[in-house]
């Protein structure tokens, strides 16, 4: 099975940026902005971790209503750093990842500078 095409398509459909939060989207637990919180979506989706200016950034958990789940570090609200792809399959990605895509499992150069 291919999974950077899907992964795209997932990206798109279940990681919107935060920067507008007037949409449904809901701080239910501490900061939001620029801090540690937790963000709901009315879709079901959810992000507990850490923001900065209103952007999924820094160590989170990103988890979607069919089972997705990432783990790891976030950047801009994409995921970038370290971090763990688990599938609805049990399937995961474990490894890089940078301005949302799945680099592998060895850290890029541009990477160990953050």
């Amino acid at each position: 099975m291919k999974r950077l095409p899907l992964f795209l398509i997932l990206l798109v459909i279940f990681l919107p940026s935060c920067s507008n939060v007037d949409d449904g989207r809901d701080c239910i637990k501490g900061d939001c902005v620029n801090g540690k919180g937790t963000l709901t979506f009315p879709d079901g989706q959810k992000y507990v971790g850490e923001f900065k200016g209103s952007n999924f950034h820094g160590q989170g958990t990103f988890t979607s209503p069919n089972g997705m789940k990432y783990v790891g570090e976030f950047k801009g609200s994409n995921f970038h750093g370290q971090g763990t792809l688990i599938f609805p399959d049990g399937t995961k990605e474990v490894g890089e990842y940078k301005d949302g895509m799945y680099v592998g499992k060895e850290k890029p150069e541009e990477l160990k500078e953050k």
